[in-house]
C-alpha cells in the first residue's frame, strides 16, 4: 500500500528542520565560545534538569490509586432571624461524660443591683477632739494610725484661761473647806457648795478628767498645761495642728474613730433610685477577701444626686469584729431590691460572646438548640437565666463551649 504525503507539508518540514540546525549550531559555537568555568556550570544545570525529570517521571508510574470510602453524614443547620441556631446531627451520640443535660426549673432568686463602693470609718461612732479654751499646743501624744485607749493623752495644751479655772476651783474649794468648819454659816457653806460644783463642771467642760479633779482637790496643785484625752478606744484618724500652734477656742485638733465600726459607701446611678429603700438587705465583696461575705443592710440612702458621678450613695454597717477590715478597701455589694422566677444553671451551661449569653437545649435524640438568653451571675458559681428558655426542656448544664465549637464549624 502506497503512502501519498503533502507536498507542501514536506517542504514546511524541511524549512522548520533546516531552521533547527542552525540553531543549534548557533548555541553550539556560544557554549564553546564561553570560559571552561561557566561551561561546567551549565552541564551541572542540565544534569540536575535531566535528574528532576526522570524523578518526575518515575514517580507517575510508581503512583498507587488508592480508593479511600467515606462516610458522610448529613447535617442540616437552620437560622431563624432571632440568631436561635438548631442543628441536627444524625448518627452522632454526645459522649455523657462530657456533655449533661439536665431538665429546667423555675426557682424563685432574689434579683439583685450592683453597688460599686468602699470601706470607711462610722462617722457616727467617731470623736472630733476640738480645742475648748485658746492656747498654744505644747505636745501631741498620738499621730495619725496610732492607736489610743479611752482617756489616753492626746494633746498638751498650755491656756491661761485653764489656769485661771485651776485657781477658781481651788478658791472655791477652800471656801467649802472653811464653812465646814463652822456650823453657824450653814447657808453660806450650801452656796459655797454650789459654786465649788460649778467650777468643777467648768473644768470638765475644758477636758478635765474626774481624776484630774479629784487630784487637784487632794494636792492643791495646778496642772501648767491641759491635758486633753480620747473619749473612745480607737485611731488617729486625723491631725490638724503640729506642736506650737496657736489654737483658738472651738477650733479642730484631732479626729479619732472606731475601727471596728465601719460603712460600707455605695454608689447607686439615678436611674435605679426607685428601686432601693432604707432597711433592704446586701451581700458585700472585697477585693482583698475574694473568699469572704459580708451580710449588711442599708441603713441611710442619700436624699440628693451627687453632680459629678450622678450616683446616690447608700451606706451599711460593717462590723469589723477581727480587725481585718481597713478603711478605703474597694468592696462591691449587691443589693436584694426583689426576687424573681428564673432557670438556674452552672456557668458551665452559658457560652459568652461580647454582649451575648447563649444556652443549648435538646428537642430531640440528635437534634439541639443553641438559644439567646438573658440573666444575671448568682452567687458566683451560678446563672440564673430570666428570658430565652422555658421550662421543663433538657437544657446543657455541662460542655456548652465544646458544642458552641460544633455550632461554629457548621456555620
Amino acid at each position: 500500500m502506497k503512502h501519498h504525503f503533502n507536498p507542501k507539508l514536506i517542504e514546511i518540514l524541511e524549512k522548520t528542520f533546516s531552521h533547527l540546525q542552525q540553531k543549534l549550531k548557533v548555541i553550539s559555537d556560544a557554549y564553546w565560545e564561553l570560559a571552561p568555568e561557566k561551561r561546567y556550570r551549565i552541564r551541572l544545570a542540565a544534569f540536575a534538569f535531566g535528574i528532576l525529570v526522570l524523578g518526575f517521571i518515575a514517580g507517575r508510574l510508581t503512583t498507587v490509586h488508592r480508593v479511600i470510602k467515606t462516610e458522610q453524614m448529613e447535617k442540616e443547620m437552620v437560622v431563624d432571624k432571632s440568631g436561635m441556631i438548631s442543628l441536627s446531627m444524625p448518627g452522632i451520640t454526645l459522649n455523657p461524660e462530657i456533655y449533661r443535660f439536665e431538665k429546667a426549673g423555675l426557682q424563685s432568686v432574689p434579683q439583685e443591683l450592683r453597688v460599686p463602693g468602699r470601706l470607711v470609718f462610722n462617722a457616727e461612732k467617731g470623736k472630733l477632739l476640738s480645742a475648748r479654751v485658746p492656747g498654744r499646743v505644747e505636745r501631741i501624744f498620738a499621730f495619725e494610725g496610732a492607736p489610743v485607749e479611752m482617756g489616753s493623752p492626746i494633746v498638751e495644751l498650755y491656756s491661761p484661761e485653764f489656769n485661771s479655772a485651776q485657781q477658781e476651783f481651788l478658791l472655791t474649794y477652800q471656801t467649802v473647806k472653811i464653812l465646814s468648819e463652822s456650823n453657824s454659816l450653814t447657808n453660806l457653806l450650801a452656796d459655797a457648795k454650789i459654786t465649788q460644783e460649778a467650777a468643777a463642771n467648768r473644768l470638765r467642760n475644758l477636758g478635765f478628767a474626774e481624776s484630774d479633779v479629784l487630784t487637784l482637790e487632794k494636792t492643791g496643785k495646778t496642772s501648767p498645761n491641759l491635758l486633753m484625752r480620747s473619749s473612745i478606744k480607737g485611731v488617729v484618724v486625723k491631725r490638724n495642728v503640729e506642736p506650737g500652734a496657736i489654737v483658738v477656742s472651738g477650733e479642730p485638733l484631732v479626729f479619732l474613730a472606731d475601727p471596728k465600726a465601719l460603712w460600707f459607701a455605695g454608689n447607686v446611678f439615678e436611674q435605679d433610685a426607685r428601686l432601693i429603700e432604707r432597711g433592704q438587705p446586701m451581700r458585700i465583696h472585697l477585693e482583698a477577701f475574694p473568699n469572704r461575705e459580708i451580710l449588711a443592710k442599708v441603713n441611710y440612702v442619700s436624699p440628693t444626686v451627687d453632680s459629678q458621678s450622678r450616683g446616690i450613695l447608700i451606706r451599711a454597717d460593717i462590723t469589723n469584729t477581727d480587725g481585718s477590715l481597713r478603711p478605703d478597701m474597694y468592696a462591691n455589694g449587691k443589693l436584694q431590691i426583689g426576687t424573681t422566677q428564673a432557670i438556674v444553671v452552672p456557668q458551665t451551661a452559658i457560652v459568652r460572646d461580647k454582649e451575648s449569653h447563649y444556652a443549648f437545649i435538646r428537642t430531640g435524640p440528635e437534634n439541639y438548640r443553641r438559644m439567646i438568653v438573658k440573666g444575671f451571675d448568682f452567687d458566683g458559681n451560678r446563672f440564673a437565666i430570666t428570658e430565652g428558655i422555658e421550662p421543663n426542656v433538657e437544657i446543657l448544664v455541662k460542655g456548652a463551649v465544646l458544642l458552641n465549637e460544633r455550632f461554629a464549624k457548621q456555620e
